[in-house]
């Protein structure tokens, strides 16, 4: 019992800690920087909001969660349908916003 106690408590100590979630969603509509940044700005309002990318290239809109928060699907596309875009799809990985931002700035 107590073999299995620490080996649950090593197991416990080498598991990385919880990461924010990202949302990464697909938006039509945006056509210029006032709506990127008019998004951005409603995104960053909400207080689960950590970090937010906007790309009108790529009809991008990225949102990585705090820790231990989230923001529902239905409050996203509330914000952005209420906004006048087109919110098509949500995807939500573990992706850091580097990554993202690398990626986007390639294309």
């Amino acid at each position: 019992m107590k073999k299995t106690l620490v080996a649950a408590l090593l197991l416990s100590l080498a598991t990385p800690a919880i990461h924010a979630t990202t949302i990464e969603m697909k938006v039509h509509g945006m056509v210029c920087g006032f709506c990127a940044q008019g998004i951005e700005k409603s995104l960053r309002k909400l207080p689960a909001t950590a970090e937010v990318t906007v790309s009108l290239e790529n009809q991008l809109v990225a949102v990585t969660t705090r820790d231990g928060t989230d923001i529902t699907d239905t409050d996203l596309h509330k914000l952005i349908e209420e906004a006048g875009y087109d919110l098509k799809q949500i995807v939500r990985t573990n992706r850091p916003m580097k990554e993202i931002r690398e990626q986007v700035a390639q294309k």
